[in-house]
């Protein structure tokens, strides 16, 4: 069922709707120019905090349309990165075919388990994107544990702890065999490597839809004492081509498999010039959020036009008290 009153969340006292994530000033903070090396663009970082500072794993294209990963650390999470002069995490087709095109999209969980963080990001060769894990304690060195899954699959990261005593994977494989569309989907695993062929956790909605067609997870799943919060990507195709913008659920803490929360509408969507003109206009695309514990302040890294890389902080509690006033989803989450 729709509800009909979503509207009247988003919308501020002079009728226009109320960002919940507002843009850094000087927007965009990193682009190619800044590379210490030739690149073409540079977008879609992962984040995380590391060392009291904060770290983008950037998506690094070069002229021949291969990516590779790199670090940048900052103090304020804003200005003044300090960049790796060669690439952190280059393909190694020698002993991961899976590379041969490039490693792309990363995502970063701190694993306290393992005292570790975990990479999961998309390797792309022939056989079309895979997600691949790799753990690393210094963002050095980095012991891939190869595939995750073998279909076609992306937009992956796991859950920084064990749910009911399995590793929890978020991702979004193709299934053919499955509903129309491209769907979010859970998996579990015992070991880290050997992953279960999983369920779908939300459906990509149908028809008029801003999220038709095609869902996918944007920032790894935040644990708040309300749940776990998730940030998603929805793909809209119009005439002109496709819209990437953002939106939110809510799932429960101890079983993901349940959500609580979906928001109606998109939270943050292409507005900004360095966002709607690229090398693919029109989108938003996050992969990695830092909150402040103190704070409650959220830092958001997202690629804009798959070009450069740009920031918008938001309030935890304003998250939370917006997407716990968004519906249900309908029984089977299916539009």
């Amino acid at each position: 069922m729709i509800n009909e009153n979503f509207m009247t969340r988003l919308k501020s006292t002079d009728g226009t709707y109320k960002e919940l994530f507002r843009r850094q000033p000087n927007n965009p903070i990193l682009t190619a120019k800044d590379w210490p090396y030739p690149a073409h663009t540079v977008f879609n970082p992962a984040a995380t905090s590391f060392q009291g500072k904060f770290l983008l794993l950037a998506r690094v294209e070069d002229r021949r349309g291969f990516s590779h990963l790199t670090k940048a650390i900052s103090e304020n999470g804003i200005t003044h990165w300090q960049i790796d002069s060669t690439p952190t995490l280059a393909r190694n087709i020698a002993d991961y075919p899976e590379e041969l095109w490039g490693v792309e999209d990363p995502r970063i969980t701190w694993i306290d388990e393992l005292g570790k963080w975990a990479v999961a990001f998309t390797a792309y060769s022939r056989n079309g994107p895979r997600v691949a894990i790799a753990l690393t304690d210094d963002f050095e060195k980095f012991s891939r544990l190869g595939l995750a899954t073998t279909r076609e699959d992306k937009d992956a990261a796991l859950f920084p702890r064990r749910i009911n005593r399995k590793w929890v994977l978020i991702h979004r494989p193709i299934v053919e065999s499955y509903v129309p569309g491209a769907h979010i989907w859970l998996s579990y695993s015992d070991d880290l490597i050997h992953w279960n062929d999983g369920h779908v956790l939300m459906h990509a909605r149908s028809g008029g839809w801003w999220d038709s067609g095609k869902i996918g997870l944007a920032a790894p799943p935040l644990e708040t004492s309300k749940g776990w919060l998730l940030l998603y990507h929805g793909v809209r195709q119009t005439c002109a081509g496709s819209i990437y913008r953002l939106g939110l659920a809510l799932l429960d803490l101890e079983n993901p498999a349940k959500v609580l929360h979906r928001s109606d509408e998109w939270i943050f969507g292409p507005e900004a010039k360095y966002e709607c003109a690229g090398d693919i206009g029109n989108v938003v695309f996050s992969c990695g959020w830092v909150m402040d514990e103190k704070t409650g302040e959220l830092k958001m890294y997202y690629g804009g036009a798959d070009t450069c890389i740009a920031l918008a902080t938001a309030n935890i509690n304003e998250l939370l008290e917006y997407i716990c006033s968004c519906p249900e989803p309908p029984q089977g989450d299916v539009y």
